[in-house]
């Protein structure tokens, strides 16, 4: 079933060139594109938004060290090792289960998602195109991103709940950076 899936959405590769260069730039760059849009919520955001981004990189980091755990216990062959594929781009022939791509991408959107709607639903839709795009160039099997999004799940939703015991970390890593001069700060608005 799982490789019927995988052939459900990898035969259009190859297919329309437009679509491949698409799929290829974002399994390619979508982390890039988390990257910056996380570095722009802490150089122009307000404190909030740089306990967003730290909750975030939080999330994303316990995210792959799950995946890496998981990799140790089980090894699921990629679709291109175990199967006739036609991959868009060349990978290594390590473990398929679980997708890193798909785990960052998804556990950094539903950080946002949880403390800040706008963003996060943005990158949620980012991080959805990203799993596709993981089968779709023949990389990943579509319960290789499943596994994916469930471990994200978990983890952002774990930290998510945790989150008010960890404050007094992201505020010393604030405060610090707020007294360094010359970088950007935006200051919070008070409630008077």
């Amino acid at each position: 079933m799982n490789y019927e899936l995988f052939e459900a959405i990898h035969q259009y590769a190859g297919q329309f060139p437009l679509l491949d260069r698409v799929m290829i730039f974002v399994t390619n760059k979508a982390l890039i594109i988390y990257a910056i849009t996380l570095l722009l919520m802490w150089i122009f955001g307000n404190d909030k938004y740089k306990q967003i981004v730290f909750f975030s990189a939080l999330t994303g980091g316990l995210g792959l060290l799950l995946n890496f755990v998981i990799t140790l216990f089980y090894f699921e062959p990629r679709p291109f090792v175990t199967h006739d594929v036609d991959v868009l781009i060349k990978h290594a022939a390590d473990a398929s289960f679980p997708s890193d791509h798909t785990t960052g991408a998804f556990s950094l959107a539903l950080a946002i998602l949880l403390r800040q709607r706008k963003i996060g639903l943005a990158l949620l839709a980012l991080a959805i195109l990203t799993g596709v795009s993981r089968i779709f160039v023949g990389h990943h099997y579509p319960f290789d991103v499943l596994g994916s999004i469930i471990i994200s799940i978990i983890v952002s939703v774990g930290i998510y709940k945790i989150s008010p015991f960890l404050e007094p970390f992201p505020n010393a890593i604030i405060k610090i950076y707020n007294h360094i001069p010359f970088v950007p700060k935006k200051e919070e608005k008070s409630s008077m």
